[in-house]
């Protein structure tokens, strides 16, 4: 009994609050403001975000430094169910994958490219650690997962990936959309490698391009859709493996060989 009684005492008021945060928001739901060149989405996690964020210390001061850390504690316990889901999801569609074709599997190591360009961005800037966790993948529901469980919720690389999580779901529809018109528009790729790579791993992200794509190519709309959704599907199965056994890893590396050179400069800057 006096064991319940000190977890309620030190995680009741926590409780409480993210549930009442979680009814809040998730009545808020979708929210899509069209800004002309595309449309702002903003999802009830990003709602969640400002809201805790304002009863912080920093703010309301509603929660206390001590209670701040616990909830950052308990981050990785929210999300090990969502982590249970996703690797038994990728070991059953093994199969899957090994049928598809290598096509539709080698477009994941496409991701790979924007570690090159993304961290020595990310130095120059001034970011640390954190540029590990932002820069390896794209950094959707599974990253962040996986990079919770790896590091820990408190590590400097999470925090980077939750950083890039918050940024992509709130504007993550409209780069895309830009991007894919942009691309579109060199006429130097066909109109399914541009719906296969609509795939990035993220369902918004994938469909606002894949809307792009299908007035760009009215005659393709239906297959893009098709290779845009198989993608996608692939890529959030094989983004743990990608993202576990060489994603991060090859981030690590080049952190290690590039930080001593950029990160001088970027304190400069």
């Amino acid at each position: 009994m006096e064991q319940v009684r000190a977890v309620v005492k030190k995680y009741g008021k926590v409780y409480l609050i993210a549930v009442i945060l979680a009814v809040i928001c998730d009545t808020i739901g979708t929210v899509n403001i069209n800004i002309g060149i595309g449309t702002l989405t903003l999802f009830p996690m990003v709602f969640a975000v400002i809201f805790g964020g304002c009863l912080g210390p920093d703010a309301l001061k509603l929660f206390s430094k001590e209670e701040s850390k616990i909830g950052g504690e308990l981050v990785l316990v929210a999300l090990a169910p969502f982590m249970a889901k996703m690797g038994v999801s990728a070991g059953g569609n093994l199969a899957k994958i090994v049928e598809v074709g290598p096509a539709l599997i080698l477009q994941e190591f496409g991701n790979l490219g924007t570690i090159l360009v993304s961290l020595p961005v990310a130095l120059l800037l001034g970011l640390k650690k954190e540029a590990i966790g932002a820069c390896y993948s794209i950094n959707r529901d599974a990253n962040l997962g996986l990079t919770t469980d790896i590091y820990g919720a408190d590590a400097a690389e999470t925090r980077g990936t939750f950083a890039v999580y918050i940024v992509g779901s709130v504007i993550g529809t409209v780069f895309v959309t830009l991007l894919v018109g942009a691309v579109a528009s060199l006429n130097i790729f066909h109109p399914l490698a541009l719906g296969m790579a609509s795939g990035v791993g993220s369902g918004s992200m994938m469909t606002a391009a894949a809307a792009t794509l299908g007035q760009v190519y009215p005659e393709y709309a239906e297959d893009i859709v098709i290779m845009g959704g198989a993608s996608d599907m692939l890529t959030g199965v094989t983004g743990i493996y990608m993202g576990t056994f060489i994603g991060l890893p090859l981030t690590r590396k080049l952190y290690a060989f590039l930080e001593p050179r950029l990160g001088r400069r970027g304190k400069r800057a």
